[in-house]
């Protein structure tokens, strides 16, 4: 009676009431869940392509040793000749690499004041040989960039000073010039075989070396003696290097890239190698 009352007295009431308690059309049911659909498959999809992309970047930076390369500087001016007077008469330092890694962090520039206490021994073991004095720390950047910043992986790498400081200590312990000296291997017009240098080194140091050298250029026939390389463990200790037929692309790259210094260099045939004796400059 009373709902019959109110219905009468207040059909405006009852009828909006009714209205808004109805269920919602089935066409917007279907628009919503197809946009819901949607959503959930593209997140998957986002997912699966970022998991993949992160495996595939991991991989690309992993690596399992490290190169310790020193470098004849004579055979480096002989091979550039490009603004090389006066080249150290002693192995220097060429670089620290990981294999199968390079140029890890693109945003990890280099900062030569990281490494100002460093320098005298920089200057001295690791100059760069071929540019002119005011961009020499173009050398330094371009190894911390393209190889530092794969090192850093490890804890006792993981800044432009451990790494460059390292690589000094590395190079003191090796003590390569001493070495060498000691064996009688030095600079001379005679020539010395590949497989000589480096037994001998291998029984200094209880590993095998990886001896590089620059082809016979025309009119020459015997290779040119141009880097010597030490390998280490992620631990940080010395291991044999592996000496395959051929490089891997990106240890060919590695070698052909290195600012342009030793886009020749390839591990020494069998045979003779000439070690040749400082000269007073290059012009």
């Amino acid at each position: 009676m009373l709902r019959g009352r109110l219905e009468s007295g207040l059909p405006g009431l009852f009828t909006e009431t009714r209205a808004a308690a109805s269920p919602p059309k089935p066409g917007l049911n279907t628009m919503k869940s197809k946009t819901t659909l949607v959503f959930i498959l593209s997140s998957i999809c986002l997912a699966f392509y970022c998991l993949c992309t992160a495996d595939k970047f991991s991989n690309h930076h992993e690596w399992s040793k490290l190169f310790m390369v020193h470098h004849w500087p004579t055979t480096v001016c002989k091979e550039n000749e490009n603004d090389c007077r006066d080249p150290p008469d002693y192995w220097t330092i060429h670089g620290l690499w990981p294999d199968k890694a390079g140029e890890c962090n693109r945003s990890w520039h280099f900062n030569l004041d990281e490494i100002k206490d460093l320098l005298p021994d920089m200057k001295r073991f690791w100059p760069d040989i071929i540019h002119p004095s005011p961009n020499r720390s173009q050398f330094w950047k371009h190894e911390w960039e393209k190889h530092g910043t794969c090192a850093a992986q490890l804890d006792a790498l993981n800044s432009q000073k451990k790494y460059f400081g390292k690589c000094l200590e590395f190079y003191k312990q090796i003590d390569l010039n001493s070495a060498l000296s000691k064996l009688r291997i030095e600079p001379a017009i005679s020539y010395y075989e590949a497989a000589d240098i480096k037994n001998a080194l291998a029984s200094v140091y209880g590993v095998i070396p990886k001896i590089q050298c620059l082809p016979p250029e025309q009119e020459e026939d015997i290779q040119t003696l141009g880097q010597i390389e030490f390998c280490f463990t992620k631990e940080l200790q010395l291991r044999n290097c592996t000496e395959p037929e051929m490089y891997s692309p990106f240890l060919q790259d590695t070698l052909t890239d290195e600012m342009s210094m030793t886009h020749g260099l390839s591990v020494c045939e069998d045979g003779p190698v000439f070690y040749p004796p400082p000269e007073k400059s290059y012009h």
